[in-house]
């Protein structure tokens, strides 16, 4: 039997994410969602799509009828609902008291959004997604403050979530403070020490962490690195994987080029390549076990599904069904090589 695991899931908030006045509009949910059930690769289809709870796609002061409506439309394209992320971005960790009120209320109202979805029965699985809101000059001006506030931030939001039975994941990203180096991002999800934080890892902005764009200091890749040499960038990637896999709840396939891009008013991060670029760096299906499987190469089965994200494509791009058609068949690859059968 072919493997039903981890199940396959499309991002919609790429539809939004670096879109607006200065660049370009955005995809509405629907569309996004019509793209995604219209995929397919040898038979195989998207299971479901991760859901950004942010406008204008969803209104994250839905009704609950409102979000069973919302339910209803997904499970009519046949999809499922997977990881929820949060709109945080309106109460920075490293802003004032109201603005941390703000996050934990946010992840609140995030969490109550998953718990109408699960009683529904459209998300059987899936986390909330968090960052900082706050930039990495934000948190150098004063690492250990800045550290101290994130943390009690972070705190605050899992005790919420744990009331929902909800798991957070931390994205690592670089242009997130806290979670802009590997090891900053390992200290920070120590340092909140409660049992339902882990890490949200993308492929593409993980790739970044060898670089140390916004933390030299913690570069594992040498500046005049070949990207021809396999071995180096493999062991490059062990060492982070195997420093944040442990905390790993949530996980995006992914390409990059090794740059940085940015769009909208969206800061410089991971370049999000399409699934086909030449000039990607990584080969995806292969160095994505770095993730599913442990160090001794056994599957951790630590998460239930993987998701594709796909920010900051261009329309033109994204209108395109083959491009979801391309992106569907990297994730039966990996799929292909680490899933498993239930």
């Amino acid at each position: 039997m072919k493997n039903n695991f981890p199940k396959l899931h499309n991002a919609t908030w790429p539809g939004i994410v670096g879109k607006g006045p200065d660049s370009q509009p955005p995809i509405p949910l629907d569309k996004m969602l019509e793209m995604t059930a219209a995929a397919e690769v040898n038979g195989n289809k998207f299971d479901g799509v991760d859901l950004g709870l942010l406008d204008p796609h969803i209104n994250i002061d839905s009704s609950d009828d409102e979000i069973k409506r919302l339910a209803d439309k997904i499970a009519g394209y046949g999809l499922n609902v997977g990881s929820l992320v949060a709109p945080i971005w309106g109460g920075p960790t490293l802003g004032s008291d109201e603005d941390r009120k703000t996050f934990v209320e946010m992840v609140r109202k995030a969490c109550h959004f998953g718990k109408v979805l699960r009683e529904h029965g459209i998300r059987q699985y899936g986390v909330i997604r968090i960052d900082s809101a706050s930039s990495p000059e934000q948190w150098s001006k004063d690492p250990e403050k800045s550290k101290e506030l994130i943390v009690e931030t972070f705190r605050a939001a899992c005790d919420v979530a744990a009331e929902y039975d909800e798991k957070l994941a931390a994205e690592g990203e670089i242009c997130w403070g806290g979670m802009h180096s590997w090891k900053i991002m390992v200290d920070t999800l120590e340092a909140v020490d409660r049992p339902n934080i882990g890490f949200q890892a993308d492929m593409s902005h993980t790739l970044l962490y060898l670089l140390g764009y916004n933390a030299p200091e913690h570069r594992i890749l040498p500046k005049d690195f070949d990207w021809s040499d396999r071995s180096v960038l493999e062991a490059g990637l062990k060492t982070v994987t195997d420093a944040l896999r442990p905390w790993t709840i949530d996980f995006h396939v992914a390409q990059n080029d090794g740059t940085v891009h940015g769009t909208g008013s969206h800061d410089k991060t991971g370049r999000h390549c399409l699934a086909t670029d030449p000039n990607g760096k990584l080969d995806v299906a292969k160095d994505a076990g770095y993730w599913l499987r442990d160090g001794n190469g056994n599957l951790t089965k630590a998460f239930k599904h993987i998701c594709w994200d796909g920010c900051m494509f261009d329309n033109d791009v994204m209108m395109k069904q083959q491009t979801w058609n391309d992106i569907l068949a990297k994730l039966v690859e990996v799929r292909d090589l680490h899933g498993w059968s239930e």
